[in-house]
């Protein structure tokens, strides 16, 4: 915002999920509305599951310029919108939703924003045999996003959703003509699938404030010189983070993919470049963690 008053004029963007109290978005957006001048206030909404209908024809009501979408709505939200950009509908997930007079777009810019995160650490995942842990909506962006720059990928998710992962491996095999593997995540799959890897990523919500202390991936399997990403930024040094730096390898953390998905779909919603550093430090600041 311009100032701290909200008036008639004001834009409102914003996030819908559940959970939502721990999000950092409306931290970074609002002091990139500030930077900029921008008269734009960014607000979290805890929307439920069977109540994401209700929420998106708010936005319709409301006027509602743009809407980040996250845990559990990424892929219920698709059918609810008017358009699909051509890679959100490839993925199969959105997770930003810009507003024009009523015609809902949705878009993906978590893929967009793992690959930046990977890049802007010198990791290029071309070529390279890569671990995916979890099927929802993060998962299907990063996994997309790795086939797409020419991974080899292993999925694994949790044998109740087993079929979420050979869903998500069929169709990246059927749209890059490579084999993909789904397995049940369990030790045995997952020192099998870390054998030979060489990019592990926990797109799973495991380790997630409050329990900051679960961890997808047992300490002994982690390894020097593996790339270890986790979605997961809150908090900021998850125990898989923790552990694997512990072993020497290499961690890039889901506050840079944060970052980076939010000044996409801040770009979308403004016209505007965002400003990146910026957003990123106040998102850090916030989790108490100076740059």
């Amino acid at each position: 915002m311009t100032n701290s008053l909200v008036t008639g004029k004001t834009g409102v963007c914003g996030l819908i999920g559940d959970p939502v109290e721990h999000t950092m978005s409306p931290v970074m957006h609002n002091a990139a509305f500030e930077k900029l001048a921008i008269d734009y206030i960014y607000l979290p909404f805890q929307v439920k599951k069977e109540e994401l209908a209700e929420a998106i024809a708010g936005m319709r009501a409301l006027n509602i310029r743009g809407l980040n979408v996250t845990i559990p709505h990424k892929v219920a939200v698709l059918p609810m919108l008017d358009r699909l950009d051509p890679f959100a509908e490839k993925i199969g997930a959105v997770n930003t939703i810009v507003n024009d007079d009523g015609v809902l777009t949705g878009y993906n810019t978590d893929a967009a924003g793992f690959l930046q995160a990977l890049l802007d650490k010198g990791i290029d995942p071309a070529g390279k045999k890569a671990v995916v842990l979890g099927a929802g909506g993060a998962s299907r962006a990063i996994s997309f996003a790795l086939a797409e720059r020419g991974a080899q990928l292993v999925i694994l998710n949790r044998q109740m959703e087993l079929d979420w992962a050979e869903k998500l491996a069929s169709q990246i095999s059927q749209s890059f003509n490579r084999e993909v593997i789904a397995l049940e995540i369990n030790d045995a799959n997952l020192s099998l699938a870390l054998a030979n890897a060489e990019i592990l990523i926990n797109a799973t919500s495991a380790g997630m404030s409050p329990h900051s202390e679960e961890t997808p991936v047992p300490a002994p399997m982690l390894r020097r010189g593996l790339v270890v990403f986790d979605a997961v930024y809150n908090p900021l040094q998850t125990r898989l983070m923790s552990n694997a730096e512990k072993s020497g390898a290499i961690t890039v953390s889901g506050l840079d993919m944060l970052a980076w998905q939010g000044a996409l779909a801040f770009e979308k919603w403004t016209g505007q470049q965002p400003p990146l550093e910026l957003m990123k430090e106040k998102a850090m600041k916030a989790l108490g963690y100076e740059k």
